[in-house]
């Protein structure tokens, strides 16, 4: 897509902010919001528990204090603060009996360690699985548009399939899904939801580190503790009755028991002319029960309604929710904190809400949207974006912020993916104003595109984009920055170590909120439009509301 002149942008956004207009924005304020949301009082922010109740408490008297007003579900006429989001919860209870049987012989699995069983979502409520084939499946992908089909025909009924995580290509980088790049059929989510519409009783992806972009760590500690979907008619459409990941060194030694080559059919997956490959004498065993429920979880709500074009929105979200309380780590604790991921993002978005109040009233009206259960696959988003309280046609664009980084300001800031947006283009265009360089995704294999809640909206239409911190640090440049980003990712990320620090500046943050900020008052004080390149995948769902925006 064609960058957008300066002059054009200019003249479509009319009176833009300039560097020197924004305002400030406090690192002391911001620290001690983050501190309060991730303390242990708040339980790990679970969704449907009293760390939910304290996070709404919490961050709704934040928003009263800063003037803002209710914009969430209409109540007798008047709007709540929160929207309410149904969900299905679904928790196994006691210790799973997992096994798998080989050539008459059982080899018992610890849930957490070789394994990491999710509760069942397809409805069970009593899983007993006594001798269910394995059968690999490549990548588990079926993309009729790129002439590949890893299933070919094979009759998956009662039978578990062993899939590999991310995309054919992630290997070599070259090939029909992007490259490095991930596709959406790189997502552990599509992988259940295919090999569920294509009849399998259960599903075990292989995770390694890399293709992944995680350790098993975050795999276990993500997957073995209460699971949530939206609520559905038909849930065995999306869910096979076993989700499930297994290590990566567990599948080498089950295929070499079958008499099989785990690298030389990881190689074969990478082709068109793979073929389904049964694990000849080995069986998987299961028995466990469910506790399945529907509980309410909420979306938080704020807004500042514009004075000329009220029905026209600029939002911000980020997610509030984190993993709650868990297994334990090696310290014994059980609260995952999650200061990071994401109570950055909650806490930016309450500063932005104070900034905005001390404004004068936008044209466009502004929402600050926290939405819940991101952890357990974007669902306070995906609801809201299935059931808006505003209308998407005439959303302008929503610019989301998840995990910032809390220390000091870098020269860069990038997004998540790579899609062509406009939207991207006027936050590089912004973020020169304090010579603030764009650095695209650095790691596109890990998918985090698909990751983050701004993909609720995107793939409706919206221009949406995910706001990452920068990585080339003032103090100590590219090779600090990467450190303690990967220090983060293995040490702390979905781990009950993500916690709040005493020497965390949140000078960065106070700096990235400037431009986010302006960004955002930019498209609430004009009448542009901004839309997603002529060849992007979500162009046509945009172009499809282009009535409403007349």
């Amino acid at each position: 897509m064609k960058r957008i002149a300066l002059s054009l942008l200019a003249l479509s956004l009319g009176a833009a902010l300039h560097a020197t207009d924004a305002p400030t924005f406090d690192p002391h304020r911001l620290s001690e919001d983050v501190k309060t949301l991730s303390s242990d009082a708040f339980e790990g922010r679970g969704p449907a528990t009293a760390g939910e109740t304290k996070t709404i408490d919490y961050v709704v008297a934040q928003y009263k204090a800063a003037g803002l007003e209710p914009g969430g579900d209409l109540k007798n006429g008047k709007r709540a603060w929160t929207q309410a989001v149904p969900l299905q919860r679904a928790e196994i209870t006691g210790t799973p009996s997992l096994a798998i049987n080989i050539n008459g012989k059982t080899m018992a699995l610890t849930q957490g360690d070789q394994i990491a069983v999710r509760a069942s979502m397809d409805g069970s409520k009593d899983v007993s699985i006594a001798s269910a084939p394995l059968v690999f499946l490549g990548y588990g992908v079926k993309a009729p548009e790129r002439h590949w089909d890893d299933y070919k025909g094979v009759d998956l009924h009662g039978k578990i399939a062993v899939m590999l995580i991310n995309d054919p290509d992630f290997e070599t980088g070259q090939g029909d899904f992007g490259g490095k790049a991930m596709t959406y059929y790189g997502r552990w989510t599509y992988k259940f939801e295919e090999a569920a519409r294509q009849g399998a009783l259960g599903v075990l992806i292989v995770h390694e580190t890399d293709p992944a972009s995680y350790g098993w760590a975050t795999v276990k500690n993500s997957n073995t503790n209460a699971m949530f979907d939206i609520v559905r008619k038909k849930p065995s459409e999306v869910h096979p009755k076993i989700e499930a990941w297994i290590q990566r060194d567990l599948a080498v030694s089950l295929f070499k028991d079958a008499g099989l080559d785990f690298e030389a059919l990881k190689k074969q997956a990478q082709t068109r002319d793979f073929k389904p490959v049964v694990l000849k004498g080995e069986t998987l065993a299961a028995k466990f029960k469910v506790d399945s429920k529907v509980i309410t979880s909420h979306n938080i709500v704020g807004r500042i309604t514009g004075k000329s074009r009220p029905d026209e929105t600029v939002m911000y979200s980020a997610h509030w929710d984190h993993l709650g309380v868990g297994a334990p780590d090696a310290k014994g604790d059980r609260i995952y904190n999650g200061a990071v991921d994401n109570a950055t993002g909650t806490a930016a978005l309450i500063e932005l809400a104070r900034a905005f109040k001390k404004a004068p009233q936008p044209n466009r009206s502004i929402v600050f949207l926290n939405v819940t259960a991101e952890e357990k696959g974007l669902l306070g988003s995906e609801y809201y974006a299935a059931n808006p309280l505003y209308p998407l046609g005439k959303t302008v664009g929503v610019l989301n912020l998840d995990a910032l980084d809390p220390h000091g300001p870098a020269r860069n800031f990038t997004t998540s993916g790579s899609a062509k947006l406009e939207l991207i283009d006027q936050l590089i265009d912004t973020a020169k104003k304090w010579n603030l360089a764009y650095s695209p995704d650095p790691k596109p294999e890990a998918g985090h595109f698909f990751r983050s809640d701004h993909f609720s909206f995107a793939k409706r239409g919206v221009p949406a984009v995910s706001f990452g911190s920068g990585n080339d640090w003032v103090d100590g440049g590219l090779a600090a920055g990467k450190a303690a980003e990967d220090e983060y990712t293995d040490k702390h990320y979905h781990q009950p170590s993500d916690e709040w620090q005493a020497d965390w500046s949140f000078t960065g943050m106070a700096r990235d909120l400037q431009v986010l900020y302006t960004v955002g008052s930019d498209l609430a004080n004009s009448d542009h439009w901004p839309n997603w390149g002529k060849d992007s995948e979500f162009r046509a769902a945009r172009d499809a509301t282009a009535a409403d925006r007349k």
